[in-house]
C-alpha cells in the first residue's frame, strides 16, 4: 500500500486514531493535493481486520480481497465518463449496496469522487443513504468544490478540510517523482497547478506546459493582428476548456490588480507578465468586469457539463480579448 503523504501525517493521525468513525465523512480541499491516497487509506484502514495507527495490515484476508479490488464490501463511485456527470441510476445502484448486508461480516466502505459532479437528481438520491446508511456503512466523499455540493449533502456529513502543502514541501515531492525535469520547469508546474503537487504532476503528463506555450504565443498574435480569433479557435479546439477558462479568468483578474495596485511583483507567471502590463494600459476596467462576468459564467457553464459548441465559445471569447485594447 501507497505511504500516506507527507503532509498529510498529521491528518492521518487525526483519522486512523478515532475510535469511532463517522457515517459518512466529506474529504474537500483544491484537486490535486492527495484526497483520493488518503480516501483509499482510509478505506483500507476501515475494512482492515488488524488495523493500526499506522494503516491497514496489509495481510488479513480483506487487506488482500481489497488489494486485488474484489473486496466485496466496498464500492466506488464514480463519472462513467471523465469530465461527465454522476447520473441518478448510478446512485441508486450504491444505494442498494449501502442497504445490503457486510458479506465479510465487517464494515462496508463506499468512495465517491467527486461528489459535485452528481447531478441535482443523484445527490438527492443519496441524502436517504448519508443520513442513514444501512449496518455498519461508512461513506467517503471526495470533493474537489465543495461549494458546489447541496447543502444537505455537506450537513449529512463530517466534513474535513485536507491540507495543502507549503511550496518548498510540494517542490520536494515533484522533484522526488520527477528527478528528469529541470527544477524551473517544476517550479512553473506548481505554479500552474496553483500549488497542488500531485495536479502539477498530471499537468506534466498532459504536456500543459506545451499547451500553454502555445496558447501564449497564440494571444500575443491574436493582438498583434497576425492571427484571427476564428483561426485560433480552431487550433485550440483540442485543448482542455477548463484549463483554458482557468487561464483566462486568471490573466482577467491579474490586469484588474495590475491597473489598480501598479505593483509589477503580481503579474503572475513570467510568460504572460508584459502582456497582462500592455492590456492594463490599454483597456478600461469596465471592460475587464464585463469580460470577466462573461468568463465566469461560461466557465461555470463548463463546469457543469453544458452541451457546448466548442470553436464557437473559443471564438466568442477570443473577440473579447481582441478588442481589450482600445479607446480609454
Amino acid at each position: 500500500m501507497a505511504d500516506i503523504l507527507p503532509w498529510q501525517s498529521g491528518l492521518w493521525q487525526l483519522l486512523a486514531g478515532r475510535e469511532q468513525h463517522a457515517h459518512a465523512y466529506l474529504l474537500h480541499g483544491p484537486a490535486g493535493i492527495g484526497k483520493r491516497a488518503l480516501a483509499e487509506q482510509l478505506m483500507a484502514l476501515l475494512l482492515c481486520r488488524q488495523p493500526s495507527l499506522a494503516g491497514a495490515c496489509g495481510d488479513c484476508r480483506s487487506c488482500q480481497l481489497l488489494a486485488a479490488q474484489t473486496h466485496p464490501d466496498h464500492y466506488i463511485l464514480e463519472p462513467e465518463e471523465a469530465d461527465k456527470a454522476i447520473r441518478v441510476d448510478q446512485v441508486r445502484q450504491l444505494v442498494s449496496f449501502v442497504t445490503q448486508t457486510a458479506q465479510l461480516g465487517g464494515r462496508k466502505v463506499v468512495l465517491l469522487e467527486p461528489a459535485e459532479a452528481m447531478n441535482l437528481n443523484a445527490a438527492n438520491a443519496l441524502l436517504k443513504s448519508l443520513e442513514e446508511p444501512a449496518g455498519d456503512t461508512v461513506l467517503l466523499l471526495i470533493s474537489h468544490q465543495p461549494s458546489r455540493l447541496l447543502p444537505t449533502i455537506r450537513s449529512r456529513c463530517v466534513q474535513q478540510a485536507c491540507p495543502l502543502p507549503a511550496r518548498e514541501q510540494s517542490l520536494d515531492w515533484i522533484a522526488q517523482q520527477l528527478p528528469e525535469l529541470p527544477s524551473e520547469q517544476r517550479e512553473e508546474l506548481l505554479t500552474l497547478a496553483a500549488g497542488s503537487p500531485l495536479a502539477a504532476c498530471r499537468l506534466h503528463e498532459l504536456g500543459v506546459l506545451e499547451m500553454r506555450a502555445q496558447v501564449v504565443e497564440g494571444i500575443k498574435k491574436l493582438l498583434k493582428q497576425q492571427q484571427s480569433p476564428s483561426q485560433l479557435a480552431e487550433a485550440w479546439n483540442p485543448l482542455s476548456l477548463i484549463l483554458l477558462f482557468d487561464w483566462f479568468c486568471e490573466w482577467a483578474h491579474l490586469i484588474l490588480r495590475y491597473q489598480m495596485s501598479g505593483d509589477e511583483q503580481g503579474l503572475g507567471a513570467a510568460d504572460m507578465a508584459k502582456v497582462i502590463q500592455y492590456l492594463a494600459q490599454k483597456t478600461t476596467p469596465a471592460k475587464l468586469l464585463a469580460l470577466q462576468d462573461w468568463l465566469l459564467a461560461h466557465r461555470q457553464k463548463v463546469l457543469g457539463k453544458a452541451n457546448l459548441n466548442r470553436v464557437l465559445l473559443l471564438e466568442a471569447l477570443l473577440v473579447q480579448w481582441a478588442n481589450l485594447p482600445g479607446a480609454r
